[in-house]
């Protein structure tokens, strides 16, 4: 069963474990996310440095969704550059038929007109959303999933329906179980209801049976 879409911690069970593919080592029966993460683009000429890696990794049986990747304000290379490489993971995702997890900072509107333009196939899923309410709307009413982790804004968890629901760890040390204890709390809902929803999202998204 697994409940945790997104964790960087390589142990993790019941997870989806989230690698660049330079870091991509992969333990029997664990599931991955690979992706460039924007914090590890450098900007320069020519191919996407390591592209080449990510496309012969992320066609394997283990590797279930493409990224992290995305676009972050806040960060370096420049924004354009941050959506060219992003465009291309995009391409691997529909290739693939694997949903996308994206990072997200300070860029909703980048994404949900992307969204627009590319009109994907496969689902594109917000991970470790902070943000308040009417963004959460938005991206919600674009098409987007949301996941939310340890710290998140109350507002935009309960505008989220129980069917775009989905909760990781990240980088946190909290187990996931206690996550979505807390995420159920503040929706006030039964802790073994919200995980039920939360699981059911997991498996329609990674197609398990």
């Amino acid at each position: 069963m697994i409940e945790d879409i997104h964790t960087h911690n390589s142990a993790a069970h019941g997870a989806v474990i989230s690698v660049n593919p330079w870091e991509y080592s992969p333990r029997q029966g664990a599931l991955y996310s690979v992706g460039i993460h924007p914090w590890r683009l450098k900007a320069v000429a020519g191919p996407i440095p390591d592209f080449e890696l990510l496309e012969d990794i992320a066609g394997r049986e283990n590797v279930v969704m493409i990224g992290e990747t995305g676009i972050d304000k806040l960060h370096e290379p420049d924004v354009e550059y941050q959506i060219t490489v992003l465009r291309r993971h995009v391409e691997l995702s529909e290739q693939l038929g694997k949903p996308l997890i994206l990072h997200c900072v300070r860029a909703s509107n980048e994404l949900c007109a992307l969204h627009k333009a590319l009109r994907p196939s496969q689902p594109w899923i917000i991970h470790g959303f902070r943000n308040n309410a009417n963004v959460a709307r938005r991206l919600l009413d674009a098409g987007f999933y949301l996941s939310y982790g340890e710290f998140f804004n109350i507002d935009a968890l309960n505008a989220t329906p129980h069917d775009r629901l989905l909760a990781e760890t990240d980088e946190s040390q909290r187990p996931i179980n206690d996550i979505i204890s807390h995420i159920a709390r503040c929706r006030n809902e039964d802790a073994r209801e919200t995980t039920a929803h939360i699981c059911d999202n997991i498996r329609s998204l990674l197609k398990i049976s």
